[in-house]
């Protein structure tokens, strides 16, 4: 879609429903946004809509982030204490590797 061709109204209505979207533990949708909308809130000019454009903008970059932080947090402890965890891990994992690093 092509954001210059929307009404300013239209652009907060997708705005605002992506970033509740990503309120339903989908990080990838607050990306989207954050990406999508960035221009729109950061480098045109001034427009009514604008000001709350920029809220969902950066609180979609804030979830973005803390989700990036939480799941590459998790990935580097799972994979370091995987061999010491045992039969957990090996519960928790879809695939079980072979051996040990």
């Amino acid at each position: 879609m092509d954001l210059t061709k929307v009404p300013n109204e239209r652009k907060l209505y997708l705005c605002k429903w992506y970033f509740k979207a990503g309120l339903a533990l989908l990080p990838f949708v607050w990306a989207v946004n954050t990406v999508w909308f960035f221009n729109e809130a950061f480098r045109k000019p001034v427009y009514d809509e604008q000001k709350e454009i920029k809220k969902y903008v950066i609180l979609s970059a804030i979830g973005t982030l803390f989700w990036a932080i939480a799941i590459g947090t998790w990935v580097t402890i799972f994979q370091l204490y995987r061999a010491s965890w045992g039969e957990f891990a090996d519960n928790i994992s879809f695939m079980i590797p072979v051996g040990m690093a």
